[in-house]
């Protein structure tokens, strides 16, 4: 029996490297919608204001507290029946993102938390408005503080950007299927797309690790 059916490749290999685009297409999408997104939630989750703490607090716990899978069927199945028709590349681009900025928020919100107070204090003496302290001393550091977790993140989407075939994206696993129920070569079209998820998750995993090298050195030179 062949497991592997070169001749499968040939006649699909075209259709599979479509949906990988697909694929890198959306997690370019929700990762630079998600990481703008995310640090303004992140501050109204610090607000002193307690109405906007309250919500932004709503939101997250919301989408921490229900599986992703659901959300994007909730978008794009069920929203419809109060009249908001989603395409299925908007559905899903909205449920990632929505999904990915509660998460990354509270990466946010741990990096700010982790900066020293005496930052502040620190501003204040010179007079630095709250808003231009956060912007050019407690933001940059924080930022610096969270990217490996935010790069981690990154490669999390790439695997997660699967759950959009549930509402009919076809990216890269949901061509898989089609073309395997097609030709039943299941063996030799899942093996591929196992391969050209592993041609771009592990080289980002290896930038990721190398990001996280610099940052922890960049941390070494300053205090040295």
């Amino acid at each position: 029996m062949e497991f592997f059916n070169v001749d499968v490749i040939r006649d699909y290999g075209g259709a599979l490297l479509h949906g990988l685009l697909m694929t890198v297409i959306l997690t370019f999408i929700v990762i630079t919608l998600s990481l703008g997104l995310a640090i303004p939630v992140a501050l109204c989750r610090m607000s002193p204001y307690r109405v906007i703490r309250a919500i932004s607090s709503f939101y997250v716990e919301v989408i921490r507290g229900t599986p992703l899978l659901l959300q994007l069927v909730y978008i794009y199945y069920v929203l419809p029946s109060i009249g908001l028709n989603l395409s299925a590349f908007f559905a899903a681009i909205l449920g990632l993102t929505l999904n990915y900025t509660a998460y990354m928020s509270e990466v946010y919100r741990g990096g700010i938390l982790a900066v020293p107070k005496n930052q502040w204090e620190a501003a204040a003496t010179i007079g630095l408005s709250k808003a231009r302290t956060l912007q050019r001393i407690i933001l940059p550091q924080a930022l610096r503080i969270v990217t490996p977790t935010l790069g981690n993140y990154f490669i999390s989407l790439f695997k997660d950007t699967a759950l959009a075939s549930v509402v009919t994206v076809q990216e890269l696993t949901f061509t898989g299927q089609i073309i395997s129920a097609r030709s039943y070569q299941y063996f030799t079209i899942y093996t591929v797309t196992a391969i050209l998820y592993l041609s771009v998750g592990y080289p980002a995993a290896l930038f990721v690790r190398w990001l996280e090298q610099r940052t922890q050195h960049g941390f070494r030179s300053r205090s040295v």
